[in-house]
């Protein structure tokens, strides 16, 4: 009876085995499909992250900042309409150190200046989500240049850098504006990606002529903003596809999530910078403003913080704080 029972016993071992290595192969498959869909949604040239219905809820107190923030918006849209009627722009174009064709576009002061600013747009924009930048800085006497950050806009690509593969990108184009003016001296100022395209780039060996960064509300690293929208957006937790679409990126875009590190960027910067976040960001966490203010090394560093402004909203909320703010640190840090 036992010489019976025993190969039954092996055989439902067996089958009990098979039955649990297709289940481990189904989640693994399961996984890996979502994390690339992840990827794709996330940083693809064609995904769909920009696109956001998440928002926090406005306090009651907060609701006068969002009527001042809707006015300043509606005011600054004219005043970008008839910047562009005045100066429409040139399309420039750089290559990239991996060869691709980058697309951006300049204004030149119709009389001699050798102040540039390079003023960078969000996640999945294009150059004309930098053109608020642009006129408040050319009314200033600064030439502008715009580009279309890689995998934006006009500009090759099939991974959104998110900062990290921009970097080398910002530094091409300051290469550019050092061709056309060797006297130049440069800002460079972006919002959102853009700023942590900002930051990373004050973390590599800049030109002498690169003097001040203005970053507002970037993210600390591209891990920490994924994994908050992961929570914010379909209430997931990091394990596993983070892990797994961060592997995925490092091979398909080039650089893994936690590379791409704006905190750690800023800690090797030596240059001034200005740090502006609004404290009802949802988005970018008001709360990674003191972690990159913190890690910057030196003095020469200040932080504008805007109350009750939600993402790249400080400009609105604050008015002529916000220019006032920017200019002043400007101006007493170019020499430095």
């Amino acid at each position: 009876m036992n010489e019976t029972v025993k190969p039954k016993k092996r055989r439902g071992l067996r089958i009990a085995g098979i039955v649990l290595a297709l289940v481990v192969v189904l989640a693994a498959g399961g996984t890996l499909f979502a994390s690339n869909y992840l990827l794709e949604y996330a940083i693809g040239r064609g995904g769909d992250g920009g696109n956001r219905e998440v928002a926090l809820e406005v306090a009651q107190a907060a609701q006068g900042v969002e009527r001042t923030i809707q006015e300043n918006k509606a005011a600054q849209q004219e005043a970008n309409q008839a910047f562009l009627d005045r100066h429409p722009g040139e399309a420039v174009t750089v290559t990239s150190r991996d060869g691709l064709t980058l697309a951006g576009v300049v204004y030149d002061q119709e009389t001699e200046s050798h102040l540039w600013v390079i003023a960078l747009h969000g996640y999945r924009g294009s150059h004309e989500g930098a053109v608020h930048l642009a006129q408040h800085y050319y009314d200033a006497g600064y030439n502008v240049l715009t580009p279309d950050l890689r995998a934006c806009g006009e500009s090759q690509g099939d991974y959104v850098g998110m900062g990290w593969l921009d970097r080398l990108d910002i530094l091409a184009w300051t290469d550019w504006i050092l061709e056309q003016d060797p006297q130049a001296q440069v800002v460079i100022h972006g919002i959102s990606m853009g700023a942590a395209t900002t930051m990373m780039t004050a973390g590599e060996e800049t030109p002498d002529a690169v003097r001040v960064f203005i970053e507002d509300c970037g993210y600390t690293t591209v891990w920490d903003v994924f994994s908050s929208e992961l929570a914010l957006r379909f209430g997931l937790p990091e394990f596993p596809l983070l892990y797994t679409a961060s592997a995925l990126s490092g091979v398909k875009a080039g650089y893994t999530f936690t590379q791409a590190s704006a905190l750690e960027a800023v800690a090797r910067c030596e240059k001034p910078m200005l740090f502006i976040h609004g404290t009802l960001d949802d988005f970018i966490p008001y709360t990674m403003q003191d972690r990159l203010y913190v890690a910057k090394p030196g003095g020469n560093k200040a932080k504008l913080i805007a109350e009750g402004a939600g993402h790249g909203e400080a400009m609105y909320a604050l008015g002529e704080e916000y220019w006032d703010t920017v200019f002043t640190f400007i101006q007493q840090n170019l020499a430095a």
